[in-house]
């Protein structure tokens, strides 16, 4: 797979129509979740984002709604499902390759995920998809490093999670000037047992969702589950984990790249970037002093952990290792529309960011120094 690269551009350079239409994460929140989270940072909205607020209050009425629609068609028989194959976990930090493992292990047939457009209107995705994702029109790639995007790809079920009102670190893009969203929700560690029943029970009710629609094995995508190990075994004692891991020092340029394009496009605030650097840092450091405490739990065998470099420069090799050290058969198969996806991607261009300073590069090593030596990576 070649790769080319574009020049970076600042996103506090957005064009007119992009400001005002651009789709929101928050588009497909329920009424309850909005005004919550709304009311919790004290309506602290810019008056240049106000009109934001208000698009996102008004399809809060059409989701509570169809909510309650989908409730009545569908709760009985959704009660009722069993997820008998245990779920694929594919964990890693932001910019480590999680996307693209995750388009990779979906093309098997037998295997299914979460779309964009479940992950943006849980509320009602059972009765809406097939009619809405027809005529309502996302970018063809995404922002942060143009792979291609569209209502029926697959996504990450936190944004399921926040637009079904739960609590999450990513409502922190919504309001990116107020102290960090929810950090407790990245390792689910100080939750009361009642706040952890409640998250479980909404991931899993989504989960049962996407699994009545289409019961096949889910492969699920949230950097945020890197952190939630743990919790995730307690849900699903027989589930696999991909772990993907890449160069730290991109990891970091790329992740501050992420934030800097997601802030002023989906949040609410004219972002002023303020700790930025700090809430990467520690984030990073957080998440894995977690994901290495609970990786031991893991049973033999279904845990596996590759390098971004080695799937870039041989994705079929690295995705017949992932089916083979976690025993899923079936490479043979769908290693077809393996090759047809590597070979689409071939001149992919992956964004171009500022590069990094000697001081923050000083500072990923002595944060992030024990990760980079696990990893096999030059301090």
């Amino acid at each position: 797979m070649s790769v080319a690269v574009e020049p970076w551009k600042s996103q506090q350079q957005l064009s007119l129509s992009e400001h005002i239409f651009a789709p929101r994460f928050w588009v497909g929140m329920n009424l309850g979740g909005w005004l919550r989270l709304l009311a919790r940072n004290r309506w602290d909205v810019s008056w240049q984002h106000w009109h934001v607020a208000i698009a996102v209050t008004a399809w809060g009425v059409f989701n509570s709604f169809w909510s309650y629609v989908q409730a009545l068609v569908f709760n009985a028989r959704v009660d009722k499902v069993q997820i008998d194959q245990p779920p694929i976990f594919v964990l890693g930090h932001w910019r480590s390759g999680t996307t693209l493992l995750h388009e990779l292990m979906v093309l098997d047939q037998r295997h299914g995920f979460p779309s964009t457009f479940a992950c943006l209107s849980p509320n009602h995705f059972l009765l809406t998809e097939p009619l809405f994702s027809r005529w309502s029109v996302l970018p063809s790639q995404r922002p942060m490093d143009n792979m291609p995007a569209g209502w029926d790809r697959p996504q990450e079920d936190e944004f399921a999670l926040c637009n079904l009102g739960m609590r999450s670190p990513y409502l922190t893009i919504a309001f990116p000037n107020h102290p960090p969203q929810d950090p407790e929700y990245l390792t689910m560690e100080g939750l009361s047992d009642q706040q952890l029943t409640d998250w479980k029970a909404g991931l899993m009710r989504f989960l049962k969702q996407l699994y009545y629609r289409a019961p096949k094995r889910l492969v699920l995508k949230s950097p945020t589950h890197t952190g939630r190990v743990g919790t995730l075994l307690e849900m699903f004692p027989e589930a696999r984990f991909v772990h993907i891991v890449r160069d730290p020092y991109t990891v970091y340029a790329s992740t501050m790249n992420l934030w800097r394009k997601l802030y002023p496009r989906h949040g609410v605030q004219v972002p002023r970037f303020e700790g930025l650097q700090d809430y990467v840092l520690d984030t990073f450091a957080k998440m894995y002093r977690k994901f290495d405490a609970d990786v031991p739990r893991i049973p033999q065998g279904h845990f596996c952990e590759v390098r971004y470099e080695d799937l870039v420069n041989d994705p079929l090799g690295e995705i017949e290792k992932i089916y083979t050290q976690l025993e899923l058969g079936g490479f043979a198969e769908a290693r077809p529309k393996l090759e047809a996806f590597v070979n689409s991607m071939d001149g992919y261009q992956t964004n171009r960011y500022p590069k990094i300073t000697d001081a923050e590069r000083q500072q990923v090593a002595e944060r992030w120094g024990p990760f980079m030596r696990r990893c096999g990576y030059d301090v």
